[in-house]
């Protein structure tokens, strides 16, 4: 972490000037963001730097406004692995990677005042002491002189079917106290509202319409979350960090559908699905010197309580009884991590000694249930779902990194891990298994507008324990009958990236991924049915492209386009039927589009942004399920940068009448292999959606 001292150079004294400026112009009139290659001790040469006064035009209030408004740069947030393992994300907080698992990148910038923003740092992860970063990689320099906050807050509506929401909102506070920087908030931006509804069809396996459905569906989220964050600056040059949150989460989805069909009684059929579960993390590391080196110590505990509920009643015309179905479970999950890293320079380059313990475990409890005469579901023991399940895991990294030339860097981490999985209850089992692990990865800077990098590495991803279980899914007609058997994902994974300046006109990134996939997670054959388990070998690839072109040079000042686009494919030998296809559910294309217009000598700024995604169906023995939502998502947005010191903004959305689908063929036997017995075509109405959201600062 930078200290206080390095930051007072030329560059921090720039960036103290920038509210003055955005005070005294319109933002409509700033420049766009442009990268300043600096050279001090605290930017070191390769880093593309961006001050607060380069973010003047967006008017923002937190580190996550300025980061959005970065050229080309998309967040990526870390990924699930196993235990924290090495960085993996692409954005660092003072030079460190964040110490706790529960927040994702945009929730931990959103609290982050934009006033306390010293700098932003473009630079290659590979070049950097930290390993398993690679690509670009964002470090956000801030520091705390005294109290500030800011929230946030939307409210939603829907046009059709969905209850308003009124209680997504933030709001958190930062400061300061000689050595001890500390930091508290509320957040429930996750809070959403959402429906649909409209008819489906049933055809039998002839063609002709078996059924008919009218269906409505809404589903109200809330997760409120309480954290706070304490860092510490000691003598010596230590550094310590204390942080913890309580989150409980409340998820209730009510479906009610109206079915009809020749010959057969009218039927009404309601769905109740609740969720109320509450979850705490807290979490630490602390660093100081050691010998010729740091040593870092880093502990994280985390549980989650989460109780489930889902009954499904069909109601009759009299005299035809009611019928009903209901599956409930309560899981226990817990995860205590300790890991150590002790770091030193040796041969001209960086080392890293590391080495993490993880124990993660499920305790659950499941029961099913028939509906009663009296109308009361009576619940008994589901022993198929009920066990526990944990993990104790160790792991030992070793990583050396350094410069190989002035343009090219390279570094290497090599180990393995070691761990022991046991399930009891139903068909319980020990295994154990020894994993080797490692990463090259090298940067290559010939010039202040081009950079590259290529990033090889084995992967092990981590498993949801309650795949190893029975599970009821009655809203879709399907069970899984657990799986002693399962193994966690494991890949070669091949990353490559390049970045290219466009000066004043933006700038482009390209990603190539492709991942050799050993013991991929998806449904297979097992005793007794079908569940989640492994496949041998597949494979997946993708290309990514992220723009930013900025039409100033045009003469259209304060216009920018920013764009994603992403293509993937997959291979893998279907467990049930012997064929080639993609992956179940796999996402082959996506297209995300935001065009923003500043107006300048206003503080207005208007937008349009646009969505498209095709997504693969899923597989099971006995059906084909394609479910999306689309094919297009549009909106507009209309934003004021300085309403009474606030950034109020309205928005419009889907305004291309995107629709909830689905498309599910049954078979009577085999999948492939037998006749089909029936066709469910789903297409339900979302309707258009209006956002205001304030956001500000104190």
């Amino acid at each position: 972490m930078k200290s206080a001292a390095a930051a007072l150079s030329l560059l921090a004294a720039t960036a103290l000037t920038a509210p003055a400026f955005a005070q005294g112009t319109e933002t409509g009139d700033a420049p766009p963001p442009t990268p300043s290659e600096v050279t001090t001790p605290a930017a070191p040469e390769g880093r593309q730097v961006y001050t607060p006064a380069d973010f003047a035009r967006y008017a923002p209030k937190t580190a996550g406004d300025m980061l959005d408004q970065v050229p080309g740069f998309n967040i990526r947030n870390s990924e699930t692995l196993r235990g924290l393992g090495q960085a993996t994300g692409n954005v660092l907080f003072n030079g460190q990677r964040p110490s706790t698992k529960s927040d994702d990148i945009g929730t931990l910038l959103s609290r982050i005042p934009a006033a306390t923003v010293e700098r932003i740092e473009i630079v290659d992860g590979a070049t950097l002491d930290i390993p398993g970063l690679s690509g670009q990689v964002a470090n956000i320099v801030y520091t705390s002189a005294g109290l500030s906050g800011q929230f946030s807050w939307a409210a939603g509506l829907r046009a059709h079917y969905a209850d308003p929401l009124f209680t997504r909102g933030g709001v958190s506070v930062s400061g300061r106290s000689g050595a001890l920087e500390y930091e508290v908030g509320l957040d429930n931006t996750q809070a959403g509202r959402s429906a649909a509804g409209g008819p489906t069809v049933i055809y039998n396996g002839l063609g002709a319409i078996a059924q008919r459905r009218s269906d409505v569906w809404t589903n109200n989220f809330d997760a409120p979350k309480l954290s706070g964050k304490l860092t510490w600056n000691g003598a010596g040059g230590s550094l310590a960090h204390l942080n913890g949150h309580y989150q409980r989460i409340y998820e209730r989805y009510d479906e009610r559908g109206e079915r009809t069909a020749p010959g057969l009684p009218d039927e009404l059929r309601t769905v109740r699905d609740r969720s109320e579960t509450w979850n705490y993390e807290i979490g630490g590391d602390y660093e100081f010197g050691v010998g010729p080196g740091r040593l870092k110590l880093i502990g994280l505990r985390q549980f989650s309580h989460e109780p489930y509920l889902q009954e499904v009643v069909s109601d009759f015309a009299d005299p035809v009884p009611s019928i009903g179905d209901g599956y409930a479970q309560t899981g226990d999950l817990a995860e205590t991590i300790g890991r150590g890293e002790y770091s030193w320079k040796m041969f001209g380059g960086d080392w890293q000694l590391s080495a993490e313990a993880a124990f993660n475990s499920l305790d659950n409890v499941a029961s099913v249930a028939a509906l009663g005469p009296d109308g009361r579901f009576e619940y008994v023991p589901f022993p198929g779902g009920t066990g526990a399940v944990k993990e104790d895991r160790y792991e030992a990294l070793l990583s050396f990194g350094r410069p190989l030339t002035n343009t090219l860097s390279f570094q290497i981490v090599g180990g393995a891990e070691h761990s022991t999985i046991t399930q009891s209850g139903a068909n319980g089992l020990t295994r154990s298994f020894f994993r080797p692990k490692g990463t090259l990865s090298l940067a290559w800077k010939p010039s202040d507008t081009f950079d590259a990098s290529l990033k090889i590495r084995r992967r092990v991803l981590q498993l949801s324990f309650y795949d190893f279980l029975a599970r009821a899914f009655l809203n879709d007609d399907n069970v899984n009958s657990g799986n002693t058997a399962l193994r966690p994902q494991q890949d070669w994974s091949y990353e490559g990236e390049i970045n290219k300046k466009l000066g004043p006109w933006g700038s482009q990134q390209f990603r190539f991924v492709y991942r050799d996939v050993s013991d991929y997670v998806d449904i297979i054959p097992v005793p007794g049915g079908e569940s989640t388990g492994n496949i041998a070998k597949s494979w997946a690839a993708a290309i990514v492209s992220t723009s930013t072109f900025t039409f100033d040079p045009l003469g259209l000042k304060g216009l920018k386009l920013d764009m994603t686009g992403v293509l993937q494919t997959s291979r893998l030998r279907d467990p049930f039927t012997g064929e080639m296809r993609q992956w179940s559910g796999f996402t082959t294309r996506q297209l995300y589009g935001t065009l923003r217009y500043d107006m300048p000598e206003t503080d207005w700024a208007f937008g349009a942004s646009a969505e498209h995604n095709y997504n693969k169906p899923r597989y099971r023995s006995n059906s084909v399920d394609r479910v999306w939502e689309g094919p297009w998502w549009a909106s507009l947005f209309v934003e004021h940068k300085d309403l009474c010191g606030l950034t109020v903004k309205a928005t419009a959305g889907n305004l291309l009448n995107a629709r909830s689908r689905r498309e599910r063929i049954f078979y009577t036997g085999l999948r492939g292999d037998s006749p089909i017995s029936s066709i469910e075509s789903r297409d339900r109405l979302i309707g258009p959606t209006f956002t205001l959201s304030v956001r500000g600062n104190f």
